[in-house]
């Protein structure tokens, strides 16, 4: 899975990088901690229009729902049942997108059961694939989002189980919908050399940390 995640690019080079107009209200960066039901920067495309650089809420909220809280917060959607879930099914067919982050952290537990936090990243910024929704109850409207997870490579299993589904940069359009269909099949773990790990400091695990000392490695 993934619960917890940092970005330190800068909104320009953001949109740069993804070719994207920036919204005006998107979040602050950086953000060495970025928690669920955060705001967070979203790159979508919707049909021949441009690509934009918008802020979502980290958590995807199913229409169903009356409430923001009215069931799960669901912050992961799994790659394997994407198409499946109710949830799910219809924004994995119309509603992809990119989510940018810098790096994630996971958590392992000792022998006394205390959880140890990791910082995961690859040197440059990552693209992990997401769907988003729109919800709405009244005059409350959001955009929501979701990370798709898969099963960890071998490497990333020595840490946890699941892992965030990273997108390439030549698959970018492929996954928002750009260049038809075939997005399937970029739901898989990353490569073995992709990402690496190390251990960072346990006051991360509070989500009113900050600050850039939160990634270094101890």
């Amino acid at each position: 899975m993934c619960g917890r995640f940092a970005i330190t690019l800068p909104t320009d080079a953001m949109a740069q990088l993804f070719a994207a107009t920036p919204a005006n209200n998107l979040p602050a960066v950086p953000n060495f901690n970025v928690c669920p039901t955060n705001q967070i920067h979203v790159v979508l495309s919707e049909g021949d229009a441009a690509r934009r650089l918008v802020s979502m809420r980290w958590g995807f909220i199913p229409h169903w729902y009356k409430t923001a809280s009215d069931g799960p917060l669901l912050i992961n959607a799994r790659a394997e049942t994407l198409a499946e879930k109710p949830a799910f099914r219809q924004a994995c067919r119309e509603r992809r997108c990119l989510i940018p982050v810098t790096g994630f952290y996971e958590w392992t537990k000792d022998s006394e059961g205390l959880r140890w936090p990791w910082y995961i990243s690859a040197g440059a910024p990552l693209a992990l694939a997401g769907v988003w929704q729109e919800w709405a109850e009244g005059d409350d409207v959001m955009s929501t989002c979701a990370i798709v997870t898969t099963t960890a490579n071998e490497t990333m299993s020595q840490v946890h189980h699941r892992m965030p589904v990273v997108i390439d940069e030549e698959d970018w359009g492929l996954w928002l919908g750009e260049q038809g269909h075939g997005a399937a099949t970029l739901m898989k773990a990353a490569d073995e050399d992709l990402l690496s790990f190390h251990q960072v400091d346990r006051a991360v695990n509070s989500n009113r940390a900050a600050g850039s000392a939160l990634i270094d490695p101890i």
